[in-house]
């Protein structure tokens, strides 16, 4: 039994210490602890990332979060490309017409709106919260159509609130405006038609959701959108493959514009 006790001391002292801990490998800040992200600022990372997406109708086949799982995805590979960037919680609730009269996402259940002028305030307290933590560079994506003038907005007015002061806001609209337009080209290119690639719930959305988190894709129930589905092209040509394409279009146009917008700050 004596002779037990220095191999269990050398062990022990082989052990790290919780000061020696490192923080973990990730770029999210709801896995950090406060003084982990406090390090990782000082150290360097002082790029924050602030993604809306949108609680909206799918279709039958796809969950109504689609726009957080496929912007948690995009945002991590593009703060990972960056180096120096955090990722902030996804935004979710974003505009989707009024509840008045609902008409068309909203006439269906599970749908939140954020009228504008709120949203905008929620982007608004959100960006200075993250510059007053220490950041210095806020860069806005956007998932959804119905996000980006707001997007746009708040980044104007807080550039001109903080000239001087050395942090700036960047809204980034390639990576939804621009992408639009390139994944149609891209998929144009394939053979496919505008019937098939369509505009909402469609073969797009479902191709990406397939690559991130095909569990919650219920592949049994897609089918070519018809009216009142909340499905507008074919989600039945819809493949994992072609998702991870157009999410890789999604994440290089993003690139391209924050490097360029950066670059342009210094």
């Amino acid at each position: 039994m004596m002779r037990a006790w220095p191999l269990l001391l050398s062990l022990c002292l082989a052990l790290p210490t919780a000061g020696a801990q490192r923080a973990p490998d990730t770029v999210f800040l709801e896995e950090l602890t406060w003084d982990e992200l406090r390090d990782l600022i000082k150290a360097g990372k002082t790029t924050v990332i602030i993604g809306t997406a949108g609680q909206e109708q799918k279709g039958p086949h796809m969950v109504m979060g689609e726009h957080k799982y496929v912007l948690t995805h995009t945002t991590e590979k593009i703060a990972r490309a960056l180096g120096n960037a955090i990722v902030a919680p996804i935004i979710t609730y974003v505009p989707e017409g009024s509840w008045e009269n609902p008409r068309g996402h909203m006439a269906m259940a599970g749908t939140i709106t954020l009228p504008e002028d709120r949203f905008k305030e929620l982007l608004t307290h959100a960006a200075k919260s993250l510059k007053a933590g220490g950041f210095r560079q806020v860069i806005l994506i956007g998932d959804s159509g119905g996000n980006q003038n707001g997007m746009r907005d708040v980044a104007a007015a807080l550039n001109q609130e903080w000239a001087g002061s050395g942090a700036r806001a960047h809204f980034i609209g390639d990576y939804y405006t621009k992408s639009v337009a390139d994944i149609h080209t891209y998929l144009k290119g394939l053979g496919f038609s505008e019937q098939d690639i369509g505009s909402h719930a469609g073969m797009v959305d479902t191709s990406e959701l397939m690559a991130v988190n095909p569990a919650l894709v219920r592949m049994d129930k897609r089918a070519p959108g018809v009216a009142g589905s909340g499905v507008n092209g074919d989600p039945t040509k819809a493949t994992p493959k072609l998702g991870l394409a157009l999410l890789k279009i999604k994440v290089d146009n993003a690139l391209a514009q924050i490097r360029t917008s950066l670059e342009g700050a210094r």
